[in-house]
């Protein structure tokens, strides 16, 4: 069984920084891509930041300058650092595993893809 564990979320003023993680552990095979996406009320999950295994890191259009996504591939470790942080930042931040793990069955291996629980960052102005 694989757990995501996130850690950093937080209440900040505006132009201030936090920084989260988010760790997997368990049965992991290979890692396709990490990464964070959030949620605000009313409002759609999108992509934050991930990174790919070969390294080519994607930013969501709002955060892009600002935020830095950045990874411990050896402990299949996670972390985003956000700067500069605004009030249309505040949202539920999720950590999102793209990953190789034993099959169920018939197969050996089986892409999974798994979601942390959340993490609240707020952003006041």
């Amino acid at each position: 069984q694989v757990q995501l564990e996130e850690s950093g979320g937080g209440l900040v003023q505006a132009g201030g920084s936090l920084r989260l993680s988010c760790a997997a552990s368990g049965s992991i095979f290979s890692v396709n891509a990490m990464g964070w996406y959030r949620q605000a009320p009313g409002h759609e999950r999108e992509l934050v930041a991930d990174i790919v295994s070969g390294g080519r890191i994607k930013y969501g259009d709002s955060v892009q300058g600002r935020f830095t996504i950045s990874r411990d591939a050896t402990k299949n470790t996670v972390f985003l650092q956000m700067n500069s942080l605004k009030p249309e930042d505040t949202a539920v931040y999720y950590c999102n595993l793209d990953y190789v793990g034993p099959g169920d069955g018939t197969q050996a291996y089986s892409r999974r893809e798994l979601w942390g629980q959340g993490t609240q960052v707020t952003v006041s102005s």
